[in-house]
């Protein structure tokens, strides 16, 4: 079944295969689930919108954070992620992260990643980020980490397992690979469990066109949102698909206002869009220096880490400088470091940046904030559940609670590291139980069900084709054109960027609301929408995942972490040290509420799979979404007289 909330606008599936688990992502987060499922004896198929190696995180040059160094604890690393986090961490899920970062990172060498060690003693090398005050961050090919993992975790993928047949399951704790497919929408079964996902394979192959994986389990590790804006680090598949079809499936997605802006992007000009060369903060963490157009060194005295402050902090006084100065970017100068360090430590960088037609070694690097990672995302309890049952978050696209208002450096990679293991470990668990009862599905190595009938030929483009034998198929969401996808990206960089302020929320809100509203009227007056395809449902996405942003930005109305108000300069405990929770409306209108504290509340499934961890339960109805509202009352009591707002 496509499930009861709004849907993306598509044909009907034409094809399915089953599966126990799919995983929709081929990060770190993606991969390690589904090896750590399929040695658990599940079989997994991994859907992934390019290739297998294509997603965030080869992308990642920094590298691993863990208490791994002479003298640093567990302790240590969790004192610095709360200090980043703003005073928003969910201090639970920070603890689980740094206490078993150390053994997961240890699991992954074993699976094949090799970090960078000292040639005579074989000690891994360590380095240090903004934020640390010790070197914990472990590191491959010197500023190739992610690629190194990336590596490791997509070999370990293919040696697990081969694609089946067409039309059937996976050998029992095989994983099977569909590259090339964008996935649409959830599936559910009659009491409202993730059965499943829709997904659109694109290309020539095997499977083609709109299609379905049923899976006794469905886990979203689809990446970030950074493409909602113009300039950013993620590369072009980071469209927010896994956010947009978590809340059109009625889950809980929490502090997507905070979106950190990586200090130190590589400045291409005024007009540059799109994915932009990141320089790692481990160039800082190395010696560099920030400078402005004048040479001087502005972060000295603003922080006691100066370069090295948390992102926030750097983003902020890059920004401040600029003002001052009247310019559009300033520099990192990495000159002292010399041509042999550069082309050791840092290669990937050096080669960016020289094909840019700049060289480090002999002039500073031109370098300003661009949108690099999204500290919030589908709301998760400790073991990777989301508030729909059957549903899992991992990686960039959750929200564990571990970054608060911001992400420690670094800490990305470990989360989806620590994270993974944990929810493969539950998934495992629930399958083996579900297969153990009486009356269960069949198992798995049974024939597959029929597939879905197709669309029919004479079907008018674009219809979506109700579930058979349901008259209350849910309504679908009207698509965007795919120019639009500039349009969000522009008003989504002019209003809710490094600096936001009510004036610019509001005109952000509007111009995204017109948007829906204009396809929306279109959709309902004659039944007239954009052609389904890839651009349209990933502008769609990014339009649906904008306005959610753009909400919680406005509701939050201090300034914390990576969100800057401008008209709120000053962090109000009191008032806003809880985060915002937002789900879609049967009729995709917002609703925003909030927790009681830092910490958030139970993931609770009913008798069937009990409650999640113990956190501070949610007070108070929905309130305001996208306008100013009454403050809420202190953390421990929650207006609960705020009006519901549509937006």
């Amino acid at each position: 079944m496509p499930g009861t909330g709004p849907r993306l606008h598509a044909p009907a599936p034409g094809w399915a295969i089953d599966a126990d688990v799919v995983v929709v992502g081929s990060g770190v987060a993606g991969l390690t689930v589904a090896l750590r499922c399929a040695a658990a004896g599940a079989s997994v198929t991994v859907v992934t919108k390019a290739r297998l190696d294509d997603g965030s995180t080869r992308w990642a040059q920094g590298g691993v954070a863990a208490a791994l160094g002479e003298g640093d604890t567990p302790e240590q690393h969790e004192a610095d992620t709360l200090v980043a986090g703003a005073g928003l961490c969910d201090q639970q899920a920070v603890r689980a992260m740094v206490t078993e970062g150390p053994g997961a990172v240890h699991r992954l060498i074993g699976t094949g990643a090799r970090f960078d060690s000292d040639a005579d003693t074989g000690e891994i090398l360590l380095t240090r980020e903004g934020g640390h005050h010790r070197r914990r961050i472990v590191h491959a090919g010197g500023d190739a980490t992610g690629a190194e993992i990336s590596r490791a975790l997509v070999d370990a993928v293919r040696a697990a397992g081969t694609p089946g047949a067409a039309g059937t399951a996976p050998a029992g704790g095989r994983i099977e690979t569909i590259e090339n497919a964008l996935v649409l929408d959830l599936l559910t079964d009659e009491a409202g469990r993730a059965a499943g996902v829709t997904l659109h394979v694109m290309g020539e192959g095997r499977r083609d066109g709109v299609g379905a994986v049923r899976a006794r389990a469905v886990v979203l590790a689809t990446g970030g949102m950074g493409q909602v804006f113009s300039a950013t680090t993620n590369p072009p598949v980071s469209t927010g698909d896994g956010v947009a079809l978590a809340l059109r499936a009625g889950a809980e997605v929490s502090d997507l206002e905070f979106v950190q802006f990586h200090p130190t992007v590589l400045w291409l000009g005024p007009e540059a869009e799109g994915q932009q060369p990141l320089v790692s903060e481990a160039v800082r963490g190395e010696g560099a220096y920030l400078v402005d157009d004048e040479g001087t060194r502005f972060m000295v005295g603003q922080h006691e880490l100066a370069e090295l402050a948390p992102r926030d902090i750097v983003a902020k006084g890059i920004m401040r400088r600029m003002r001052e100065r009247g310019t559009d970017h300033v520099y990192l100068d990495a000159r002292h470091f010399g041509a042999a360090m550069w082309e050791q430590r840092f290669p990937t960088i050096l080669a960016a940046c020289r094909a840019h037609g700049i060289d480090p070694v002999t002039e500073p690097i031109p370098v300003a904030p661009a949108a690099h990672h999204a500290s919030g995302g589908v709301r998760t309890d400790l073991r990777g559940r989301t508030t729909v049952a059957g549903l899992y978050a991992c990686g960039e696209v959750a929200c564990t609670g571990v970054h608060g208002a911001n992400r420690l450096a670094s800490n990305s990679l470990l989360e989806g590291l620590v994270f993974a293991e944990r929810m493969a470990a539950d998934i495992a668990t629930r399958i083996a139980d579900a297969s153990a009862a009486p009356g269960t599905a069949p198992s798995r190595t049974a024939p597959a069900p029929a597939p879905c009938e197709p669309a029919p030929a004479t079907a008018r483009a674009g219809a979506p084709e109700p579930a058979p034998g349901r008259a209350d198929a849910p309504a679908a969401t009207p698509l965007l054109a795919p120019e639009a996808r500039f349009t969000v990206q522009r008003v989504m960089t002019a209003g809710a960027g490094v600096l936001r302020s009510a004036e610019s929320l509001g005109r952000a809100a509007e111009q995204l609301d017109r948007l829906h509203e204009d396809a929306a009227r279109a959709l309902e007056a004659d039944g007239k929408t954009a052609e389904p395809g890839v651009e349209t449902w990933e502008a769609t996405n990014l339009l649906l995942v904008a306005r959610v942003l753009v909400a919680a930005a406005l509701r939050r109305a201090e300034t914390r972490g990576c969100h800057w108000r401008e008209d709120r300069p000053d962090r109000d405990d009191a008032t806003w040290g809880r985060h915002l929770l937002v789900t879609l409306r049967p009729d995709r209108t917002l609703a925003v509420r909030t927790t009681a504290g830092t910490a958030f509340p139970p993931v609770d499934h009913g008798p069937e799979t009990g409650p999640g961890p113990d956190r501070a339960a949610i007070q108070g109805p929905p309130a305001a979404a996208g306008a100013p509202a009454p403050s809420p009352a202190p953390a421990d009591d929650v207006s609960t007289n705020e009006p519901t707002q549509e937006s």
